[in-house]
């Protein structure tokens, strides 16, 4: 998680561009997922990382800097990966290159059948409704409704429902109680000897607080 906010930080022009989701299957409905899981399994596994130059020509898209989306699925309190897919281009049409996805779930994983995501702990949001605000960078827009789901180890541990007024009277408040650790502290020390100011820090990581916490603060 933490790499993925410094890049946020000290790569703006990755994120620039509101980013293709991945994907996740809940109660048998697919949402979009404001967060990618398995850029924690790719830091501690880096040589697993999806080959892109399978099937073609890569397609370089500044809305997928990671290259793949993945999509999992809840099922019995579970979470597993379902599928990760690649774009790619071996053909071009009268418009240019012919656009195409491919799954690369067994070159990732190969030979696993039921991939359980152990790796995972922390929070998920699944936003879902109305678009109400729309913002041109990474996960940034505001749905009608979000689900909130707090994953220890793979496994679902608590489940919390909230629309748009609701989820950000949250964030304001998990924000507050994450401001009491020990572990705001020492992410805001390192950020202000990076040269960020202080009202910038708290700007953000309240923004992205779900990225920091791993668990529900708050009743």
């Amino acid at each position: 998680m933490m790499l993925k906010i410094l890049l946020f930080l000290f790569g703006l022009e990755v994120f620039a561009t509101a980013q293709l989701p991945d994907k996740i299957i809940y109660k048998g409905i697919e949402y979009d997922l404001f967060s990618n899981p398995l850029e924690t399994y790719f830091e501690r596994n880096p040589n697993r990382k999806p080959n892109l130059n399978i099937g073609g020509v890569i397609i370089e898209s500044s809305a997928l800097w990671r290259g793949y989306v993945a999509t999992f699925e809840i099922k019995d309190s579970i979470i597993f990966v379902k599928d990760i897919q690649i774009q790619y281009s071996d053909s071009t049409d009268g418009n240019g290159r012919v656009i195409k996805w491919k799954s690369v779930l067994n070159e990732v994983f190969p030979e696993q059948q039921e991939i359980k995501a152990d790796w995972v702990s922390g929070l998920l949001v699944l936003p879902f409704g109305k678009l109400i605000n729309y913002v041109h960078m990474g996960y940034g827009s505001t749905y009608e409704d979000y689900i909130l789901l707090e994953i220890d180890a793979g496994n679902l541990k608590l489940e919390k429902h909230f629309n748009y007024i609701e989820y950000g009277n949250f964030k304001e408040r998990q924000f507050q109680s994450f401001k009491q650790t020990k572990e705001y502290k020492k992410i805001k020390r390192n950020l202000k000897n990076e040269g960020n100011s202080k009202k910038f820090i708290d700007s953000f990581l309240k923004s992205y607080v779900t990225d920091y916490t791993s668990k529900i603060l708050i009743e």
